[in-house]
């Protein structure tokens, strides 16, 4: 089987739009990527369109509507936050299986304001408030309480995380929100669901990225090897059955599984990444997630960020974007905008927050239903 490259990608500014629709905010990153591997929408052989909250509107199609209907095959996919990175494995996957040479992925979102979660569907009495929060701030908070509890981890910690990662936000032009937030500043921020406070909370925007990918035998034919991303490994997994309290969600487990299966695809280990783009939804999932994906043993979460191993110049910086918790979170993009940020890095293209040296780099999202997604990019030469 051909390894798959990424030949092009964008992302556009992270923002709020409503004067804009979907397929537009959608083509705009659709073109960008096509322009990035001087390809065009008739060059492209299918396309996968991640979008969660239209799920139902075609808005693959509608897309095209807006650079170029050409009679491609169009699959539009839902998979709550993991929905772009879906999006862009099953476009792997189909040039993986030899079906098609060179394809288009883009996932996009469109957001409201408020609190995400906690719906309330079905019959019978709500668990909603009576039996603990379906809200994402709080199963958040209630994991990191759990690791606390486990561990020690401080309110401090947790919070340093937003600290770095607003500061990473400053060097990205590309990220919603570019402010330093001193830790005193985050720490007596609105108290949201303890321990995150406002500014340890991702946010909500507008958002689109896409990706051209293309077999090894397509990438060398258009001559586009010296500026291409290999795909080492794509994974995705969903949360096998426990005998557990299912009150409290577990945001670990298909996690833990996604990382073991996509080192062992690459023929890696963690220590071998050279940055990572996670997904902090909120300041106390990237703490889990540094054990999760193996950064350190479990237990140690709290003493990377303290040691600013995770920072831009640490030993494994992490969301070096600024993150969903700056960058922003629209959730049908975030799976592609994260691929962007680590291929821009391989590329050496990242301007003032390049990781220097970086030859392989590690994507991660998570949505709760569950799905997990991660890719492994390699510098190609």
């Amino acid at each position: 089987m051909s390894d798959v490259y990424v030949v092009g990608i964008d992302m556009i500014k992270f923002g709020r739009f409503p004067e804009r629709s979907v397929p537009e905010i959608a083509a705009e990153s659709a073109l960008g990527a096509l322009d990035d591997a001087g390809l065009t929408i008739q060059d492209m052989q299918g396309l996968w369109c991640g979008n969660l909250y239209q799920a139902n509107a075609m808005v693959g199609q509608r897309m095209l509507q807006e650079i170029g209907q050409t009679g491609i095959p169009v699959v539009n996919c839902s998979n709550a936050c993991a929905t772009g990175a879906t999006a862009f494995r099953d476009a792997w996957l189909a040039i993986k299986a030899g079906v098609y040479d060179v394809v288009l992925a883009v996932g996009v979102e469109q957001m409201g304001r408020g609190l995400l979660g906690g719906g309330g569907g079905g019959k019978g009495i709500p668990k909603e408030g009576l039996l603990g929060s379906g809200l994402m701030p709080a199963v958040f908070a209630e994991a990191g309480m759990e690791h606390a509890r486990k561990y020690g981890t401080t309110f401090e910690q947790f919070a340093k995380v937003s600290v770095k990662n607003h500061h990473h936000s400053t060097l990205n032009p590309k990220a919603m929100y570019q402010k330093e937030t001193p830790l005193d500043e985050v720490m007596n921020a609105e108290m949201i669901a303890y321990p995150n406070t406002k500014l340890m909370c991702s946010v909500n925007v507008d958002g689109s990225a896409a990706a051209v990918l293309a077999s090894e035998a397509k990438v060398k034919e258009l001559g586009l090897m010296g500026r291409a991303v290999r795909v080492k490994a794509s994974v995705l997994t969903s949360d096998p059955w426990q005998e557990r309290d299912l009150v409290m969600p577990d945001v670990n487990t298909c996690t833990r599984l996604a990382a073991q299966a996509a080192y062992e695809m690459a023929g890696v280990g963690p220590d071998d990444i050279d940055l990572v783009e996670l997904h902090d939804c909120f300041a106390t999932a990237e703490i889990l997630h540094y054990e999760n994906l193996g950064l350190c043993a479990d237990g140690e979460a709290g003493k990377l960020i303290d040691e600013g191993q995770t920072a831009l110049g640490g030993r494994v910086p992490v969301n070096v974007s600024g993150g969903l918790l700056s960058k922003g979170h629209p959730l049908g993009a975030t799976g592609i905008a994260n691929i962007f940020e680590v291929s821009t890095h391989l590329r050496g293209e990242a301007g003032k927050r390049q990781v220097e040296g970086a030859r392989l780099g590690l994507t991660h999202v998570i949505g709760l239903g569950s799905a997990c997604a991660i890719h492994v990019l390699e510098k190609v030469g």
